[in-house]
């Protein structure tokens, strides 16, 4: 009984091993994880041109393609300890009612120069009341590589934001991990 047993792990060991090979490979092993944190105030965003269609469904259902530049202050996000200085952004939402979802892509403009590529997906919730018109929005970003030091950069951030549409500032803190493949 003995001998049979251990003819069968001979047999298995190779195709265990072999399969955790495959599930994680020696070279992720030391991928370094980077945290991505930021609160700052936000920064001033412009709307450099805006399309809106009624779709003409139900009230207020309307498609948008908008392209938005942003400038960031002293306070500005930074990865690998390089600021963001600007960006430029392309989005299109579909919402009713102001609530709804978008899809933006992203270039970020670093201060050294490179550039870092983003998409993100969102969900905005808009709520009218005699104070005006609020929308809040949860985001999900992912990095998508870039150029220079951030051609291989990739990352996932998580964010959270609000804007009254009265101050072209807009406060959304985010948190996430971001990696340079290799």
């Amino acid at each position: 009984m003995k001998t049979f047993a251990v003819r069968v792990m001979r047999a298995l060991l190779p195709t265990i091993t072999g399969g955790l090979l495959l599930v994680a490979p020696v070279g992720s092993w030391a991928q370094q994880i980077l945290k991505y944190s930021y609160k700052g105030s936000g920064a001033v965003t412009k709307y450099t041109e805006q399309h809106t269609l009624d779709v003409g469904d139900v009230t207020g259902h309307q498609i948008r393609v908008v392209s938005l530049e942003t400038k960031y202050a002293n306070d500005a996000p930074e990865y690998d300890g390089v600021k963001v200085v600007e960006s430029a952004a392309w989005l299109t939402s579909d919402y009713i009612g102001g609530s709804g979802r978008f899809t933006q892509y992203a270039v970020l403009q670093m201060a050294n120069g490179d550039k870092i590529l983003t998409r993100t997906e969102a969900l905005t919730l808009t709520s009218i009341s005699t104070d005006g018109r609020k929308s809040s929005f949860s985001t999900v970003t992912t990095l998508t590589g870039g150029t220079g030091k951030f051609a291989t950069i990739r990352g996932t951030i998580r964010g959270s934001g609000s804007t009254d549409f009265k101050n072209p500032l807009t406060i959304n803190p985010s948190e996430g991990e971001y990696w340079f493949a290799k």
